[in-house]
């Protein structure tokens, strides 16, 4: 593919800059609420972006003020009192059961959203500044890195809402933060700023101002960048397989990968540049 088929969205953006793709959540009037059609649209981006061979590291960012709050309950809420169903704008299953099962799609339609950063075989680097809240928080789980401003608010809300989280925190979180910390979160939904969430794990560093934080992730995703696109999502597809295994299962996993995979064109590239002190300069082939 080629990065003019990336899709277009009325609510994110997208830039390049060299091999570094900017995913802008891009409603700053609404200050990124996901709406509707963000549950369509951002899968459909990330998986473009992950086929795009220019394309070696993806950085999520926000404009205005906040990096999001959340799902848009102005334009859920009719179809969340309906148990998933818009009455103006859905067909009325026929009975209850049909309007279960319209509710679990909608689940799993949106589950599917986080998951395709998840997914993502390129690093995925979170900028966050001012409010990420609710879903915010699924979707930062779902990346690789988090880097957030100091004045950054996080909050899990569902609980305040009388809901359970449903589309990535519960499954996410606890292999980020400690369980406590996390049921400290999940179950209060209370607020906790950047610096609670650097001492929890949360995020790996935390800066003056968005402006800052979003420099900086540029930063890290050029360094990532500069490496052997090969092997860092090798690398990162061997972290993503070793959930749930032992390390001696983990150390097999691993050996079988280098067997197929390090004989590359970017590793004899990397071993003349060190003979030649030079760059290198990776192809991924």
């Amino acid at each position: 593919m080629t990065r003019a088929e990336v899709p277009t969205s009325d609510v994110l953006s997208v830039d390049f800059d060299g091999h570094v793709a900017t995913v802008w959540l891009d409603r700053p009037d609404k200050r990124n609420a996901f709406a509707q059609n963000f549950w369509a649209d951002l899968p459909n981006i990330m998986e473009a972006l992950d086929k795009d061979n220019e394309t070696r590291v993806v950085v999520i960012a926000a404009k205005g003020e906040s990096f999001t709050v959340g799902i848009d309950l102005k334009a859920f809420g009719p179809a969340l009192m309906n148990g998933g169903v818009d009455p103006q704008k859905d067909p009325q299953p026929a009975s209850e059961v049909g309007k279960r099962q319209a509710l679990y799609q909608s689940i799993k339609d949106m589950q599917r959203t986080f998951s395709s950063i998840a997914r993502c075989s390129k690093p995925v680097i979170a900028a966050i500044h001012g409010h990420c809240i609710g879903a915010g928080v699924d979707l930062i789980t779902a990346c690789d890195i988090r880097y957030a401003s100091e004045d950054s608010t996080f909050s899990v809300r569902e609980t305040k809402i009388a809901m359970v989280a449903d589309v990535g925190t519960l499954q996410r979180l606890p292999r980020i933060v400690d369980p406590g910390r996390v049921a400290e979160i999940i179950y209060t939904g209370k607020d906790f700023g950047a610096n609670e969430a650097h001492e929890m794990g949360l995020v790996s560093r935390v800066f003056p101002d968005g402006t800052a934080t979003r420099r900086a992730a540029n930063k890290l995703a050029c360094e990532i960048a500069a490496n052997s696109p090969l092997a860092v999502q090798g690398a990162k597809a061997v972290l993503s397989a070793g959930e749930g295994r032992s390390v001696e299962e983990n150390l097999d996993y691993i050996a079988l990968w280098n067997a197929a995979f390090i004989q590359s064109n970017d590793f004899v590239e990397a071993m003349m540049a060190f003979l030649q002190k030079r760059s290198p300069d990776f192809r991924g082939e």
